[in-house]
């Protein structure tokens, strides 16, 4: 097995195309980090189909024909399956000095079921702030920015083009084929405004058949032009590195309380310990994690509860209560989350049946008035910049984060720490000073919030959404967590979740000693944190931490290699830098 990935299976093979100045790298029938004069002007230009649970399927590419010299050109057919029906794309790719131009014609050949069929377009992290003229179909023109905030809507809607300035570039966009508009796809941690075909209102999984063909095209232009920095994001200059926790499930808090030995290897300052009210009556999940604390004493437990409020929202926290107090089970705190918001609410969906968020917390907080209390979301930022919770009864706001929710390939997951520093500093504009916890937070995915199931990974692969990633358990993994705390450390979180104890996004491989020397610094000031070039650098006290985020030698860093150092000297606080 590859020490690197935990698989022996490889990444999608990429290609650097260059055409004069202009740079752009071929991924499958996929454009990447599309630059100019060494700018970045478009993260990806690529043509999706996504199906009912909104999973990525994967194109069968069945011919290929190109031109390069002073124009590059590059001619794709591809196949596409959803149960028994194929769609037939036939991709398009012209490029030279001057302009680039992506254009697909498809069809299928029969009721063919998707969430979405056709072109996205990636505008990179960095346009945050940047001013931007939006393109209408009614021929109008909206002059705006793209949002520093991440925005938890659309920002722009009916979108025919648009043109940024950054970076001494003035670079346009043309759209044709179908209704489009962006979503700010920070909020999933991918580093990236993601504009679409087909608007979210619309009803959704629908079916293409053979009398609607597609034809769709995107054309991006650029000329120089005199640009202004954009303001870097500020944190406060005083934070320490959080608390570490790690996530237990009532079955796996047995397994732990029989072999507590388990949790040396990392020695955590707390267990995240999950009890789901939707599985019936919590006694016998709480007594599980009453045995499990009689074991491991010494550890700080908290509670991740979801709840239905069944028969009302008092009798349900005064069974649990009850319960709690019955086996034995003393949690430091309780974050209360409502089991229907596990599941996301897009734009233009009707929101599920649920009490109001400030009555929940209200009662919690008489139910629970001895205890720390939490709320948030259980699944991640999107939800809980959709639903944002009534600060007024809560010590704590919580949510986790996944970097496999739109792309799996290696580059992409390292890339979505790019967006967590936006992520962290949009949630502290929500919940001002409250306790700021994150987890879990791992590759893989615990509970899908947008479809019916996490996707089966059996092979091992790089897949989205999936309950299992084999790079969790490899160096990549250890790299990657070294990364997501070097991009977690100057918001201020107080906790966070970056491993389960068991399972598939548990304890095992390399991960365990990254994770292990990162809890060792719990309450230490965080001196500098700043990923570039590929390179995480964390100072942490007098530890500094080191990471190589890419498949290439850094510095003195291998491939996904991290290194720990005790520094003798002092090191004055730096701010976090955002750029990789």
């Amino acid at each position: 097995m590859n020490a690197l990935f935990g698989t022996d299976l490889p990444d999608v093979a990429t290609e650097t195309v260059r055409v004069g100045k202009l740079t752009f790298t071929l991924q499958g029938g996929a454009l990447r980090h599309i630059c100019y004069g060494g700018v970045e002007m478009i993260r990806g230009i690529a043509f999706l189909v996504r199906d009912r649970d909104w999973g990525t399927l994967a194109p069968r590419i069945t011919e290929v024909s190109r031109q390069s010299g002073d124009r590059f050109s590059l001619h794709l057919r591809m196949q596409f399956h959803s149960g028994d029906a194929t769609m037939e794309v036939s991709l398009h790719i012209a490029a030279d000095d001057r302009g680039l131009e992506v254009s697909a014609t498809g069809a299928v050949d029969q009721r063919f079921e998707t969430n979405r069929t056709g072109f996205t377009v990636l505008h990179p992290a960095a346009v945050a702030g940047c001013p931007v003229s939006v393109g209408h179909a009614d021929g109008t023109t909206r002059a705006a920015q793209f949002p520093v905030l991440i925005d938890p809507w659309q920002p722009f809607m009916d979108i025919v083009s648009l043109e940024h300035d950054r970076a001494g570039l003035r670079v346009r966009c043309d759209l044709a084929g179908d209704t489009f508009e962006m979503e700010d796809q920070r909020q999933w941690g991918d580093a990236s405004y993601k504009t679409y075909n087909r608007p979210l209102a619309l009803p959704w999984p629908y079916d293409l058949t053979p009398s609607d063909p597609l034809a769709q095209s995107v054309r991006v232009t650029w000329t120089p032009v005199a640009t202004a920095p954009v303001a870097p994001l500020a944190f406060p200059a005083d934070v320490t590195f959080p608390q570490t926790a790690l996530l237990v499930t009532p079955a796996e808090a047995l397994q732990l309380a029989q072999t507590p030995q388990d949790l040396e290897q990392v020695a955590p300052q707390r267990l995240l310990c999950h009890i789901d009210c939707a599985l019936g009556a919590p006694r016998d999940q709480i007594a599980a994690f009453a045995r499990l604390q009689a074991a491991c004493p010494d550890v700080i437990y908290d509670a991740e509860v979801i709840c239905t409020f069944a028969p009302t929202i008092r009798a349900e926290l005064d069974l649990l209560r009850d319960a709690m107090a019955a086996a034995g089970f003393s949690p430091d705190s309780v974050l209360i989350c409502p089991s229907v918001d596990r599941q996301s609410t897009p734009p233009g969906s009707q929101w599920p049946d649920c009490p109001p968020l400030a009555d929940i917390h209200a009662i919690a907080a008489e139910v629970f008035s001895s205890v720390t209390r939490g709320g948030g979301m259980v699944s991640f930022f999107p939800e809980l910049n959709r639903k944002r919770p009534p600060l007024d009864h809560l010590d704590f706001v919580s949510h986790g984060l996944c970097p496999i929710v739109h792309a799996a390939d290696d580059v992409s997951v390292m890339e979505t720490l790019e967006a967590i520093p936006y992520i962290t500093y949009s949630a502290r504009q929500i919940i001002g000073d409250r306790d700021y916890r994150i987890g879990p937070a791992t590759i893989a995915m615990r509970q899908n919030p947008y479809g019916t199931r996490t996707i089966p990974n059996p092979d091992a692969d790089r897949v989205c959404m999936a309950d299992d990633d084999p790079r969790h358990r490899a160096q990549f993994g250890a790299a990657y967590v070294i990364g997501l705390a070097t991009a977690l450390a100057k918001a201020g979180v107080t906790v966070w979740t970056p491993a389960a104890v068991y399972g598939p996004r548990g304890l095992g491989g390399p991960i365990v000693q990254a994770i292990a020397a990162l809890a060792r610094c719990a309450g230490a000031p965080v001196l500098h944190a700043e990923i570039r070039d590929g390179l995480a650098t964390l100072v942490v006290g007098p530890t500094r931490f080191r990471a190589n985020l890419t498949a290439q030698r850094v510095d003195d860093l291998g491939p996904y290699e991290w290194s720990q150092t005790a520094l003798t000297g002092r090191m004055e606080a730096a701010p976090v830098n955002t750029a990789q």
